[in-house]
């Protein structure tokens, strides 16, 4: 599953690169690396012209609990095969799509005992999208309107088999020539759900950064050579 995720371009490059405006007084969200269990704000893409800015963690509109951070932790991501039938998410699939701008994404292989985080991207684009869904809920503590969003996971290509070797997930990349389809619509679920033609790049990352106080540097993408020389298949 995608819980960390990592934009590091800036409000004009993220506009110019979705052909958006710049909101007005436009907030500055790069990021090297971030969770999705801190909800961060981040740059979304959606049908409107303006580029917007919401929260990760996904909050429907019918939402009237009180522990609003618990619900969303929950819902940070969003599985293709059950989106239309969970109450968080179905009645956005139709109508609120957005794209997920990120400059690569983190996960974890397991090997026995051990837990070992790689950094991937997309092959291709340095900015890739990945697809997602998104709400508007009324804070009644505030009385403000909060957007949030959720990530579409679907099943692993060969690849991301290899890494998130445990339970076979991945984010739902989409090629630059889906974007709009999908936003517009146009795509249905299940023309996107193989995501075998998509290719990726990855390699392991130092788990000492990741998993310190301060993981939101350049370095916690950076390459690392493992000092055991753990054979890692699709990596050896």
């Amino acid at each position: 599953m995608c819980y960390s995720n990592s934009s590091t371009s800036s409000t004009q490059q993220l506009a110019e690169r979705y052909q958006k405006l710049k909101p007005v007084a436009a907030p500055e969200l790069p990021y090297f690396f971030a969770s999705g269990f801190h909800f961060p704000q981040w740059h979304i893409v959606t049908n409107d012209e303006v580029l917007q800015q919401m929260r990760w963690g996904l909050l429907p509109q019918w939402y009237k609990g009180g522990n609003w951070m618990e619900f969303a932790s929950k819902t940070l991501n969003a599985r293709i095969e059950t989106c239309t039938e969970k109450a968080s998410f179905k009645h956005l699939v139709s109508s609120k799509r957005c794209l997920v701008p990120s400059s690569g994404f983190f996960e974890w292989q397991t090997q026995g005992k051990l837990k070992i985080p790689y950094f991937i991207k997309d092959l291709g684009q340095s900015v890739f999208s990945i697809a997602g869904l998104y709400d508007t809920w009324l804070n009644p503590s505030t009385g403000a309107q909060e957007k949030t969003f959720t990530i579409l996971t679907t099943e692993a290509n060969a690849l991301m088999s290899e890494i998130h070797n445990s339970k076979k997930r991945m984010p739902l990349i989409l090629s630059a020539d889906e974007e709009n389809s999908w936003l517009n619509g146009a795509l249905h679920l299940d023309q996107i759900a193989d995501r075998t033609k998509i290719q990726l790049d990855a390699w392991e990352i130092d788990k000492r950064i990741i998993l310190s106080s301060n993981a939101n540097i350049s370095d916690v993408s950076a390459k690392f050579e493992n000092p055991l020389g753990i054979q890692k298949g699709l990596f050896d």
